[in-house]
């Protein structure tokens, strides 16, 4: 029988937090959408169609990258998304419907679903039993009554139909109709629904909590990987200086082919060691012209991504700035602020701090400046 897929994911994902919407953000090294799009493909799905919000094709195009898809724009409600799916995904005998931020589907949980359909079922969806107790509130939180729980379960997708029972339905309904789920569609217009074991491991992402517990579910055994990083430039003619992307007015400037920004490399030097990425030399040759007066904000977010794309986290970094001049006390905050932001982390997860030599050395003698840098890595095995 022939099989196609819809994911929805049009959805903004507003409670889930981050720069770009849930389905877009990265899990383990690769955006939430495309964890289902590799299951799909892997399963033989022959047709995958996704329901993306309006201005978000190119997110969508960036995610799916490399799998044959069709993407459609979506709708108001859920359910106008799905019919938006349902039009795009042709006559296929059997028809899956996904949530698009419940990344951890897997081939095995797919084909089950198409085995039941094709053994005569009119729609299956994977299921967990309720294990705690259930209660319904008020709007003041007051407690009203105990619900029983026997029997209850907790419907997650992907929900597989027989092709023509799913298009009835959705013929049948109102075009303003609004549904939970493509189970209650189906049962509203006289089919009837069945339910599978499911896995923990389809919880739909929604709280920006829920993405720390869903790694823990995929990645497997983690470790904890400390880096470090030093550099050091010399002072010449100039009248600033850039340290960890603020820039700070001095009588002498640093010498580098890039900004010279110490801070920023050294803690570029910590994240790759962290990895064993090798040092920034490697992955910015000071060799290739491209590089001449680069901002070395470049540079750390290269560092970052290599480090989502590796599964890792980086949990905590920290500078060390040396030198007698200039005092680096008045910018400390705008430093931890700027590596905060490129870097994606909280303000307590960033440490900028500074030190002297008491006047020993090249340092003492404000020759140049120098800095070290500490990075620390959650990252998979």
């Amino acid at each position: 029988m022939t099989t196609a897929a819809i994911i929805v994911a049009a959805g903004r994902g507003e409670r889930a937090g981050g720069e770009a919407p849930k389905q877009y953000r990265p899990l383990l090294g690769r955006p939430v959408l495309r964890w289902s799009l590799a299951a799909f493909a892997a399963a033989g799905v022959e047709r995958i169609v996704i329901v993306r919000a309006a201005g978000q094709a190119d997110l969508c195009a960036a995610a799916s990258a490399g799998y044959e898809t069709i993407s459609v724009d979506g709708g108001k409600t859920r359910t106008a998304s799905v019919r938006a799916g349902l039009a795009a995904a042709g006559d296929a005998e059997i028809i899956l419907i996904h949530d698009g931020a419940r990344p951890g589907v897997t081939p095995d949980t797919i084909r089950k679903l198409v085995a039941e359909i094709e053994d005569g079922a009119a729609a299956v969806a994977p299921a967990l039993p309720v294990a705690d107790t259930l209660l319904r509130a008020d709007t003041s939180g007051r407690v009203v009554s105990e619900l029983d729980r026997a029997g209850a379960v907790r419907v997650q997708t992907p929900q597989a139909f027989r092709g023509d029972v799913l298009r009835a339905a959705y013929a049948a309904a109102a075009n303003t109709a609004m549904f939970t789920d493509d189970l209650a569609i189906v049962r509203a217009n006289g089919a009837d629904a069945h339910i599978m074991p499911g896995e923990a491991r389809l919880m739909k992402l929604t709280f920006p909590e829920d993405f720390a517990m869903l790694e823990r579910m995929l990645s497997g055994e983690r470790i904890i990987c400390v880096g470090n990083g030093v550099d050091a430039h010399r002072f010449g003619a100039g009248d600033h200086v850039t340290l960890c992307g603020v820039r700070i007015a001095h009588d002498k400037g640093l010498l580098g082919h890039s900004d010279a920004d110490a801070g920023w490399h050294a803690l570029v030097d910590a994240i790759l060691g962290a990895l064993g990425e090798g040092d920034i030399g490697a992955h910015f040759p000071p060799s290739d012209p491209q590089w001449k007066g680069a901002d070395s904000e470049r540079f750390l977010r290269h560092a970052r991504k290599l480090a989502e794309s590796a599964g890792a986290r980086i949990m905590h970094v920290d500078v060390t700035l040396i030198c007698e001049r200039p005092r680096i006390g008045p910018h400390r905050e705008a430093m931890r602020a700027r590596t905060a932001e490129v870097l994606g982390l909280g303000l307590n997860r960033v440490s900028v701090k500074a030190t002297t030599t008491e006047r020993m050395g090249f340092l003492g003698r404000e020759e140049g400046l120098a800095a070290q840098a500490t990075a620390t890595l959650d990252r998979p095995a």
